[in-house]
């Protein structure tokens, strides 16, 4: 993103249940505003992620707040008329299986869906833009941040690419003026300043838990000098968001009317179904219930009034008890604690379980997001943890902290190439390593995931029978980066293969959540990329390096050959893959070939850090006869049709010390 270029930033938390944007002009970086003007809604800052359809969902009539149509002003002819309207299609780029995705119908795919809904808020963006900034070209002028779920797999920002493009966010599928951060990155950013107002100092960590809809994600941070921020702890996060009380409700009216008659409300009737969730149990009840039996007030649903249909749906001795009681459902203290505890209750476990994963006292507790705002869940996890956390406070404007943090990383981002310009090609992936750097005030992050490659071996009599290849050999996983290790954000991991091997030979990419994993075929374990690289003809070396690189969202690849004869890497890049592409569930490394160039004087440095080889693991393969060689201390074991991993300084491994790594 080039900021010379943009005036207007403008950041979109694109949620499952709620969505949000907020702007600034790069003029004036400290007014960032948060929409809170919406179509049939005012004051709010958040809108429901939902769609009404027209009947044969070829035209969308409604989106936000009107198309949950919970009001009750209409006629049962013209409900009938209304199309149900589609929710939690976000859900359909999630890992779930396919029989736990919401329900969409035959005529509308999630895609689809994506970019009706960000046209939608296309047009009110642009238009709020206008309004304040009229000479303004959109989107020429528009510099775009999308903020995505961390646990989301890389070729999603592909998907979310695509679907910006054909909303009219983004003048070009290419273009340079879109940014992707994952939430808590940009939750990160956004509590550096409630950091500084809390008096902590250097070496301080806190805990953030952004406290959701629908999610709850807790990570540890380390307040470090200069402003910067280091991951100490892998996030952890579980779907106990705030929706799941309004479930927990649900559940206690079925207890009164049954399950049955509550589905067929759903089905037949969802407006009133909304009107009762939202105009009754989280505006009068869920919002303002704070834990304390003293100043509680016993509530009284009186059920024709927000749900009329639902007495017809209810049979046998729900009936029967529902009219002796004239169809009123009392709510005391008791059953809205109830209602709250078993969400909150996962929670606190949730943050438990972090504390625990600290090896240092944690000196804060920030919660953000919607539930963020319940007095209740604040209180018992002030209760929970006032004796290990001096201090446990909700930041000002909660609900509001990943938009605002994504315009603080897109502010932070440095200029790049436009990647529709093929001659600037070689100069873009320098641009990329370079900005893994861009925010300054992340430092290192934490391995969710373990990762690891194929690798073949001899075989020993220690190894099943049954996994011996007719040569002899074995293919196992070999772990390359382990879940919950840190890593420096600008470091990579780093692999020396022989140039006659990877000219036969993908390398594939494997990650699983599993400890101790022997074999990529293991339960748990996934392939998520196979990278392929044929060596260009003016390759003369006989070794090619293979870097990783770990940014917030993609994988990225750099090849480089490795000159045998002075020992040392020349700066020349052949091939640079980013793994954020692919469809789903086919996720591929995108290669590209590039003459070799010299790289920018500017970069040499760069690159000399990057291939640092301290800490990582070195990995070797191919050639037709066991040989060694040494490039600037690193042993480089090859044997033929094997690979082995030797450590950095030259410690020489014999063939019995590496054969069962």
């Amino acid at each position: 993103m080039d900021l010379q270029k943009i005036r207007i930033l403008v950041a979109i938390d694109f949620g499952t249940t709620h969505s949000s944007f907020a702007y600034v002009h790069i003029k004036n970086p400290e007014t960032i505003v948060v929409n809170s003007t919406w179509p049939g809604r005012e004051g709010v800052f958040k809108i429901p992620t939902a769609l009404e359809y027209n009947e044969t969902y070829t035209q969308v009539i409604n989106w936000g707040d009107l198309a949950l149509y919970d009001e009750l002003d209409d006629t049962v002819d013209d409900l009938n008329k209304r199309s149900r309207p589609i929710e939690l299609f976000k859900l359909h780029l999630s890992n779930l299986r396919e029989d736990q995705k919401p329900w969409l119908p035959p005529q509308l795919n999630y895609r689809k869906a994506i970019i009706d809904y960000l046209t939608q808020m296309q047009i009110l963006i642009k238009s709020t833009l206008e309004r304040r900034w009229p000479t303004i070209s959109f989107p020429q002028h528009v510099g775009l941040i999308l903020t995505i779920p961390a646990e989301w797999p890389p070729h999603n920002t592909t998907v979310m690419r695509e679907c910006a493009y054909k909303a009219g966010l983004l003048t070009t599928l290419n273009s340079t003026h879109l940014e992707f951060t994952t939430e808590p990155e940009a939750i990160a950013l956004c509590c550096l300043n409630v950091v500084k107002g809390h008096n902590l100092h250097y070496g301080d960590s806190f805990l953030v838990a952004d406290c959701g809809d629908d999610t709850v994600d807790i990570i540890t941070r380390k307040f470090l000098q200069n402003n910067r921020l280091n991951e100490i702890t892998k996030r952890v996060g579980d779907l106990c968001g705030f929706t799941f009380v309004d479930k927990e409700f649900l559940h206690f009216l079925e207890r009164k009317v049954g399950f049955q008659a509550l589905e067929k409300l759903k089905r037949c009737n969802y407006g009133q179904m909304q009107h009762l969730i939202r105009r009754f149990f989280c505006n009068l009840v869920k919002c303002k219930f704070k834990g304390d039996p003293t100043t509680f007030k016993p509530m009284r649903l009186i059920l024709p009034r927000y749900c009329p249909d639902l007495q017809d749906y209810v049979t046998g001795e729900f009936k029967e008890q529902m009219e002796e009681v004239g169809w009123i459902v009392k709510l005391d203290f008791e059953s809205v604690k109830g209602m709250f505890d078993p969400v909150v209750d996962r929670i606190i476990k949730l943050i438990d379980g972090q504390l625990n994963d600290v090896k240092e006292r944690c000196r804060a507790i920030f919660l953000v997001g919607e539930f963020s705002e319940s007095p209740y869940l604040l209180s018992r996890v002030r209760e929970a943890f006032k004796d290990r956390v001096s201090i446990i406070a909700v930041p000002a404007l909660p609900i509001t902290a990943v938009v605002r943090g994504a315009i603080i990383y897109g502010l932070n981002v440095k200029p790049t190439h436009d990647l529709s310009d093929e001659a600037s090609s070689v100069h873009r992936i320098y641009d990329e390593l370079d900005n893994l750097k861009k925010i300054k005030t992340i430092s290192s992050r934490v391995f969710e995931k373990t990762y690891g490659i194929k690798a073949t071996r001899k075989w020993n009599p220690c190894d099943p029978i049954e996994r011996k290849l007719s040569d002899g050999m074995i293919n196992i996983f070999l772990q390359i980066a382990k879940q919950g290790n840190e890593i420096p954000i600008d470091t990579g991991i780093s692999m020396i293969f022989s140039s006659n091997f990877i000219s036969r030979n993908s390398i594939d990419l494997f990650i699983t959540d599993e400890h101790d994993v022997k074999y990529c075929d293991s339960p748990g374990v996934n392939l998520i990329g196979t990278l392929k690289i044929s060596t260009p003809s003016t390759i003369k070396n006989s070794a090619i390096s293979i870097t990783l690189l770990f940014s917030n969202i993609t994988i990225k690849v750099v090849a480089q050959e490795v000159d045998d004869k002075t020992e040392s890497i020349p700066f020349s890049t052949f091939a640079y893959a980013d793994f954020s592409n692919g469809d789903a569930g086919q996720w591929t490394w995108t290669t590209g070939y590039f003459n070799l160039i010299k790289g920018p004087p500017r970069m040499e440095k760069r690159l000399i850090i990057l291939k640092t080889f301290e800490n990582v693991k070195i990995f070797s393969a191919g050639g037709t006869s066991p040989f060694q060689k040494d490039y600037k201390g690193l042993k480089v074991i090859e044997l033929a049709g094997s690979t082995f991993f030797v450590k950095h300084k030259g410690k020489k491994f014999s063939e019995a010390s590496i054969k069962c790594v």
